[in-house]
């Protein structure tokens, strides 16, 4: 069993945030398997389908970013996920506006999301794709990934959602190693 999680933050208000990028992502793969989160647990919205006799969990927590970490905790003592086993696809200020990156493990990064997660899996080894959203060093952090983002400038950040069935699919269809090579670069 995989879990596959989009954070964001709940609400109409953060719909065009940079930090709802794993939302929306999540949400465009999704809507192209013909899914929909018609399910709810733990204050996540979910849905579930088979992958080669494998089932695999689609999460979007429905808490606040900075406390993603209980709602992913519930479902993977609950559904009795292995760590090795979560995906979470989540902005990122230091990677370039629609650029992803594939990890393994890692710090949080000053990620307050990833913070909670941490905390509440007790380890930073998880796999993640980072969605990059760049930043702006004359903007204050907390207004640049949660304040409404330019119309102009909305579709350049999720340029990397057009991906998302073929970045998901080959994340369920390869090895971490060779779909790290893959979408890194050979990194």
């Amino acid at each position: 069993m995989k879990l596959i999680v989009g954070l964001g933050n709940p609400g109409k208000e953060y719909e065009k945030t940079r930090h709802n990028a794993g939302f929306r992502f999540i949400d465009t793969y999704v809507e192209k398997k013909g899914l929909n989160f018609n399910k709810e647990k733990f204050k996540g919205l979910y849905t579930e389908f088979n992958h080669n006799g494998e089932k695999i969990i689609l999460l979007k927590p429905q808490k606040y970013m900075n406390l993603s970490g209980e709602v992913i905790n519930d479902f993977v003592n609950f559904f009795k996920i292995k760590i090795e086993d979560i995906l979470i696809i989540y902005d990122d200020l230091d990677i370039e506006k629609g650029k992803t990156k594939i990890k393994y493990k890692g710090s949080s990064g000053g990620h307050n999301g990833l913070k909670n997660i941490e905390n509440h899996l007790k380890t930073k080894e998880y796999k993640r794709i980072k969605i990059g959203i760049g930043k702006d060093k004359d903007q204050d952090k907390i207004d640049y990934v949660i304040g409404k983002v330019p119309n102009e400038e909305y579709e350049f950040i999720n340029s990397v959602n057009k991906n998302a069935e073929n970045i998901i699919d080959d994340y369920l269809n390869m090895t971490f190693d060779n779909f790290m090579n893959k979408y890194n670069g050979g990194e």
